[in-house]
């Protein structure tokens, strides 16, 4: 799979952009509160300053509130998307993914026309087939979950009366005798294609469970029509559900038609087999040159790896979050331990009083800790309010995932919580190795 992501001017222009800014918005905030700076006073009033860090000390302890609210909802999302990836990823496709390998042969650009395409496909399949560990062999011209589209027509259900500006439509594959054997889709009831389905048989088709059920009511459809680009399909056999395009994708109406009835040159072959990849690569090779010493194979994958394939758009979206989560919560802890040293170094006076009046080690680690969870706990409250607002977007990307999933915020909270304590801990026992007499007397 590629993904249509490259780095161009237009994009380090925009970055280049938003760092100035930013660097712009930060640093007009301490040069507005330096403009009209009385030097005495200052000096005063931080030497009497408390742990609270009155003063100006709220714009700091603002952005440090600010930083946990991002990184707060930057981890619920990365929390939903990797819950959502791992139910679309242990979700069942409808078919064997495990022991089915699918290749191709460039029969197109060798040349092949419609009649040699059919006699090399015929030839083949039966080679195949009669290969050790081989269990079962299938041409189809479209691999599920791959890029390429699956055919699409409207269709004619007969019987069925479609409502006013409704054009029922479906997406459908042309496969060969054996496929749901070799894919190991069940198939309900009727019969899978055989060889005599060909272009001199009566057109055929298969549905599966949701066109049953949206189109003729539950009812068995064995033996009914539709009509598929102007020629009426006899309905031979009804398959279970599987997925198609995606694997998050909702039960869409689908049938299947013989390959040789609507024929297309240059289709996948699908191998059930016992043997490693390796194995079955190397036979089929010898199988294919034995037929046609110039063909060559595509690569040869399992359908595990096609499904792996189909869900890489997810796995990047995922890292990036992850990735960005991670470092939000990194500059969070950044910010917060800055905050508390500077409040602890401006109110050694005040620490050491307390202790001169006889206030313990574990009394000045609690009113540190405190002091920085509070900034934490404010950020943690404002990033819920606003996490359960904005996961709404992430519904069109979630996978059997509420977006408001309890598990996402409190593993958001446990992290921030973590983070909070590790940037707090030192700073706080600093302040408990305050020797009130040294500081007093300075």
């Amino acid at each position: 799979m590629y993904l249509p992501g490259q780095i161009d001017g237009r994009v380090l222009g925009l970055s280049a952009a938003v760092c100035l800014v930013v660097t712009l918005a930060v640093g007009l905030v301490p040069a507005f509160q330096t403009r009209h700076l009385a030097l005495a006073e200052t000096l005063k009033t931080e030497q009497s300053a408390v742990v609270g860090a009155r003063g100006r000390a709220w714009i700091r302890s603002s952005l440090v509130v600010l930083q946990v609210t991002l990184s707060f909802i930057l981890l619920v999302g990365a929390t939903l998307l990797m819950q959502s990836l791992q139910k679309i990823r242990t979700t069942s496709p409808g078919f064997s993914t495990t022991r089915v390998l699918d290749t191709a042969m460039p029969l197109v650009a060798a040349g092949y026309d419609v009649q040699r395409a059919k006699t090399f496909q015929d030839e083949l399949i039966q080679h195949v087939r009669a290969l050790p560990g081989v269990e079962a062999a299938a041409w189809a011209r479209i691999v599920p979950l791959s890029y390429v589209p699956y055919s699409s027509a409207p269709i004619g259900i007969d019987g069925y009366e479609p409502r006013p500006n409704e054009q029922p439509n479906a997406e459908y594959n042309e496969i060969g005798p054996d496929y749901f054997a070799t894919m190991g889709i069940p198939l309900i009831s009727g019969r899978e294609f055989t060889r005599v389905d060909d272009e001199n048989a009566p057109r055929v088709g298969i549905v599966n469970e949701t066109m049953v059920a949206r189109y003729w009511r539950g009812q068995n459809p064995i033996g009914r029509r539709l009509q598929v680009k102007g020629n009426w399909v006899q309905v031979v056999g009804v398959a279970a559900d599987s997925k198609y395009s995606s694997l998050g994708e909702n039960a869409e109406p689908f049938f299947y038609v013989p390959l040789r009835q609507y024929f297309a040159i240059e289709p996948d072959i699908h191998i059930r087999t016992t043997q490693p990849l390796q194995n079955i690569q190397t036979a089929l090779v010898r199988e294919v040159r034995a037929l046609d010493p110039s063909l060559a194979l595509y690569e040869m994958t399992t359908l595990k790896e096609q499904v792996d394939r189909s869900t890489s758009h997810q796995l990047v979206a995922v890292t990036l979050v992850t990735l960005f989560g991670g470092l939000a919560v990194l500059l969070a802890a950044i910010g917060l331990y800055g905050v508390m040293s500077y409040a602890v170094s401006q109110s050694a006076r005040e620490l050491g009083l307390r202790m001169a009046l006889g206030a313990g080690a574990s009394h000045v680690l609690r009113l540190v800790l405190s002091r920085g969870l509070l900034l934490t706990t404010t950020g943690i409250i404002i990033g819920i309010a606003l996490a359960l607002l904005l996961t709404r977007l992430l519904g069109n990307l979630l996978y059997q995932v509420s977006p408001r999933d309890p598990l996402a915020f409190v593993a958001a909270f446990a992290v921030m919580t973590i983070a909070s304590l590790a940037a707090c801990i030192l700073p706080a026992w600093r302040a408990t190795r305050t020797e009130p007499a040294r500081v007093l007397r300075d």
